[in-house]
């Protein structure tokens, strides 16, 4: 999967924690433009994303009908204002919203790691420690931290 393939390219073959890091969709929403790709003509064969939750892919559809890229869904339902570990109960149901978090499963050994980040105290730990990792990284001469992710910096 081409997504999963980037996670290990930014992840240099898991010098970060890319599972951890997902966590922060605990929180937060997303505009349906950044997901609508998985609730319409996703394939050839399938409108609908297969490694989606069935009964998800029907309600954001309801959200998110085609062609409405403004309306914002929240990543965690019921939770989105919450920073906790539902967001990988969601997981394992295929409810993550997007394809990065469905790909975060095609790992072998995800399935024993978000079993275990399903508990808040262990979600908690690994999440600020991969945080501290990530922070130690540097962008170096070869790009620059922004200052609004989905902008680049003004120069």
């Amino acid at each position: 999967m081409q997504v999963r393939t980037k996670i290990q390219e930014l992840c240099k073959l898991k010098s970060c924690n890319a599972l951890e890091l997902a966590g922060a969709h605990t929180i937060g929403v997303a505009r349906c433009a950044t997901f609508s790709n998985r609730l319409y003509n996703f394939t050839e064969n399938s409108d609908v994303d297969p490694s989606l939750n069935a009964t998800y892919a029907e309600f954001l559809k309801v959200q998110c009908p085609p062609n409405n890229r403004a309306t914002t869904v929240e990543f965690d339902p019921n939770s989105s204002s919450t920073f906790d570990s539902n967001y990988f109960n969601i997981l394992v149901q295929n409810k993550g919203l997007l394809q990065s978090d469905a790909a975060l499963l095609t790992d072998k050994n995800a399935e024993k790691k978000v079993e275990k980040l399903q508990k808040s105290k262990d979600f908690f730990k690994a999440f600020a420690d991969s945080m501290k990792k990530m922070g130690n990284v540097g962008a170096g001469n070869a790009g620059e931290f922004r200052k609004q992710c989905r902008l680049v910096n003004p120069q």
